[in-house]
């Protein structure tokens, strides 16, 4: 049996959800296709932060797509809130970095971007940690959300405007007539399509190279697997987020507290290890001593989509009218997810692009 579809997303993260939404608003529907279910990969494993860490140290690409994003938030949480019930958790609690020694880089991007930062730091942020702070410098307007309710909350949201979620189904064949993707294939039937837009994170390049091996594009996505923990705090035991070198502590809004995250090279195995856990813990409870108070109730891992200095692919495939690319998101895709979305649906329709996407197209050189 064939089925006729607008638009199909292959990946059901955050990245393939906004998009739907973004079609949803201009007119167009799209259906979203997974070989599990919604949110489910690496947009629910991370740890929510709505900022890229030490953005000043990062190419300018991912800066765009962030502050882009930092303007949507507020309203998409609002909207998902009112319309489903289920709260993302949106709240700007604000972070710490504790070190800071390219503390003038810092400054000059928060000016550049209009994002609110102190350097004189309030005594009631610093007296509850223990660290050797360095030029440390405050952001209060940094919000965070709280990834599982989120993909919760958008997913309902869609399904609510209508959206079709094809769980737990993989794509088999990719049929392509005068370089145009005509339809897909799976065990339960043939769809076809007049988009197709590949989400698939940190499966990106492996899926493009196994189903269309005659269409080779330059897409570099690994797999980058992150572990993180979670303590079993009373709310208020920290009421801001910590950035401590290279690993941070998030407040949820019921006082749960992660701690996260290693940066690892391990394939495509989600296999959480006695090793993180115990520097994830040392690093935890030595920042927030208090911690040791508090069970860790969860420990897991996730695998990012790593792609070169972090930049996503966004874009349409160099060689094949109709399919395009939102993918390679590194360790930001819930931080630019709603820019991102956005910038692929104004080149999918064909509308004047909010920001440059030269920096994004799939055919760029590295």
């Amino acid at each position: 049996m064939t089925h006729h579809l607008d638009i199909l997303i292959i990946g059901a993260g955050i990245s393939g959800q906004l998009a739907a939404r973004e079609f949803h608003n201009a007119g167009r529907e799209a259906a979203i296709i997974d070989k599990s279910g919604p949110g489910l990969e690496s947009s629910w494993a991370g740890g929510g932060i709505l900022l890229p860490i030490y953005p000043w140290r990062q190419a300018p690409a991912i800066s765009e797509l962030a502050i882009q994003s930092l303007k949507l938030y507020p309203e998409l949480s609002a909207e998902l809130l009112d319309r489903t019930g289920i709260d993302p958790e949106w709240q700007p609690c604000g972070m710490l970095i504790c070190k800071t020694p390219d503390l003038e880089a810092a400054i000059d991007w928060c000016g550049h971007y209009k994002v609110a930062c102190q350097t004189t730091i309030p005594a009631e942020l610093t007296s509850a940690l223990t660290t050797r702070f360095e030029q440390p410098i405050w952001l209060p307007g940094i919000a965070q959300a709280r990834n599982p309710r989120l993909l919760k909350s958008l997913s309902a949201h869609l399904s609510q405007l209508g959206t079709q979620f094809i769980n737990n189904t993989e794509i088999e064949q990719i049929d392509i007539v005068n370089r145009r993707i005509a339809g897909v294939k799976t065990r339960h039937g043939r769809f076809a399509v007049n988009e197709l837009v590949v989400s698939t994170g940190a499966w990106t390049s492996e899926f493009l190279n196994n189903l269309l091996p005659d269409w080779p594009v330059d897409i570099d996505i690994k797999p980058v697997r992150g572990q993180m923990l979670l303590f079993d705090a009373k709310p208020d035991t920290l009421q801001f987020m910590a950035l401590d070198g290279d690993q941070y502590l998030i407040p949820r809004r019921d006082g749960k507290i992660l701690a996260g995250s290693t940066v690892e090279q391990a394939g495509f195995s989600k296999t959480t290890t006695e090793q993180a856990r115990d520097q994830l813990y040392r690093f935890a409870t030595q920042l927030l001593p208090t911690l040791k108070d508090y069970p860790v109730s969860h420990h897991w891992a996730g695998l990012r989509p790593g792609s070169p200095q972090g930049i996503p692919y966004i874009g349409r495939h160099p060689d094949l009218e109709n399919l395009y690319i939102n993918a390679g998101h590194f360790r930001n895709g819930l931080v630019m997810g709603p820019a991102a979305a956005q910038l692929l649906a104004d080149l999918v329709l064909q509308r004047p692009t909010h920001i440059d996407p030269t920096p994004y197209s799939p055919n760029r050189t590295r």
